[in-house]
């Protein structure tokens, strides 16, 4: 197949359209449940007042503001892909944002912008202080502002809704690669997605991981859990064709999401025992760097450690060591020449795996 051959094929699995919406039409949408913004996303994205403040003095201005992209499903209710921040902070304007548990948000209270800094302190609604509720002139330019909207429409390849949410949403995105995937995630699959943040809270994981504010905020926490899931699972030859690991966890992810019966007892149990073992016997120290001369762990979490350790563990359940002979272990791998040349900064996740989980899998086997 030539490339022009190529292309024609492919833009037909995509079908189209776009024209302007009014904010009006926009907010009486949202009215009517007939557009569903995924109040679950409002958790990843990190807009602050000033950006929301900022939005609101571009609308007024006449600034144009970028197009909202939406995917029909097959009720016809508009999934948003890529504008939540957007049409977020328009809705908790008036008043109707919702969050996750149906609950109205605290109406936004306007700040000092660059060209309308007299803006500071306004609120659509404010009867308790009505000389700092927008004026009615305000609220008509608002209302009858106009934003785009791009249509991936129901008549699509399945997936091109979730190829353009990540498209859009990585490389100079605020969002973290996990918070991506969360977000796929919840689209395609809300039951698997709430089931992954239930496994992350599992205090005995988070105790082992001791992650600080910024990685959990970011959801590393929920990365790590779909990393043991997902590499638990997997055979020693499929370990060698990973490539981008990053690409691997989120299409690995699609497909369980797209199976129709996926092991979630079975998987939860694995889990459950493997950090409840680590956490009695090691807690914290579960995937820190051991100092040999001082005699004690040091450092934050490691990655390669949580491969070699985590897998190690999980993948030996029924055959397991002492766990006096589980704390040597751990120590012993920063002694261990196969864990230590593979174990660098320098070393790609696709060169590392390979090596570090059937070093795991070998030496925590009783």
């Amino acid at each position: 197949m030539s490339i022009l051959e190529e292309i024609n094929e492919k833009r037909k699995e995509i079908r189209t359209d776009g024209y302007a919406v009014s904010i009006g039409e926009w907010i009486s949408l949202y009215d009517k449940n007939e557009l569903d913004i995924h109040p679950e996303f409002q958790r990843f994205y990190r807009w602050s007042e000033s950006q929301k403040s900022k939005l609101i003095e571009s609308i007024l201005l006449g600034i144009p503001v970028p197009p909202i992209f939406v995917s029909q499903r097959a009720d016809g209710i508009w999934d948003v892909v890529d504008g939540l921040q957007r049409l977020s902070t328009i809705f908790q304007l008036i008043g109707i944002l919702k969050n996750e548990e149906g609950k109205l948000e605290p109406p936004l209270v306007l700040g000092k912008t660059k060209y309308l800094p007299s803006l500071e302190g306004f609120k659509w609604d404010n009867r308790q202080q009505p000389t700092k509720e927008l004026p009615s002139e305000a609220k008509l330019i608002i209302k009858r502002s106009k934003i785009s909207v791009s249509i991936v429409l129901k008549e699509s390849d399945e997936t091109a809704k979730y190829d353009l949410f990540e498209r859009l949403n990585t490389g100079g995105s605020q969002l973290s690669p996990q918070e991506v995937r969360n977000c796929l995630l919840v689209m395609l699959n809300r039951e698997m997605y709430a089931w992954l943040r239930d496994l992350a809270a599992f205090e005995p994981f988070q105790e082992c991981i001791s992650l600080s504010d910024r990685p959990l905020e970011e959801a590393y926490d929920i990365e790590l859990v779909l990393r043991f899931i997902i590499f638990s699972q997997i055979s020693l030859p499929q370990l060698k064709e990973v490539g981008d690991v990053g690409v691997y966890l989120t299409d690995e992810m699609m497909k369980l999401a797209n199976r129709r019966r996926l092991p979630k007892k079975q998987l939860t149990d694995i889990f459950k025992e493997t950090f409840t073992i680590l956490n009695d016997t090691v807690g914290s120290n579960a995937f820190k760097r051991y100092n040999s001369k001082k005699k004690r762990h040091e450092g934050g979490f490691l990655l390669s450690q949580y491969e070699v350790v985590a897998l190690g563990i999980a993948s030996n359940l029924e055959d397991l060591p002492s766990e006096e002979k589980i704390k040597d272990l751990i120590k012993q791998i920063w002694s261990d020449s196969g864990y230590t040349e593979w174990a660098g900064s320098g070393i790609t996740a696709s060169r590392r795996l390979p090596k570090l989980v059937p070093l795991g899998r070998k030496l925590f086997k009783r």
